[in-house]
């Protein structure tokens, strides 16, 4: 946040999950007294698959983990690390479909829906 672009952006979206780091108002305030800019979009609870590093440990799970019967610390070591470069020669990127304005209409339909709970 203190580099560029994001220092001086108007708004920077930051997607947390339910972290005890970044949970509740408490959290949302204490972050942007830190970052006025910061906006905070939590996934929702029962959305691991929106939370990249969750979709990695469930990968490294299903894929090296299971059944977890390695000889040593050593030895678990070495299959993460031989697993990882594996699967970075294997992985392909996401190609991201939702757009600014997909966004832009999410963002005002939440707004609207606040605005008439909140009446």
């Amino acid at each position: 946040m203190r580099k560029q672009p994001y220092r001086s952006a108007r708004r920077v979206f930051w997607i947390v999950d339910k972290g005890s780091s970044h949970r509740g108002q408490r959290a949302v305030a204490r972050l942007r007294a830190k970052w006025p800019n910061i906006v905070l979009i939590h996934t929702p609870v029962h959305a691991s698959w929106l939370n990249q590093i969750e979709v990695c440990f469930s990968i490294v799970q299903r894929k090296l983990l299971t059944p977890n019967d390695f000889a040593s610390l050593a030895s678990l070591q070495d299959q993460l690390m031989r697993f990882q470069e594996r699967y970075q020669q294997s992985a392909k990127p996401f190609k991201w479909t939702f757009t600014r304005r997909d966004l832009d209409a999410l963002l005002k339909k939440l707004s609207q829906k606040s605005q008439r709970l909140a009446a």
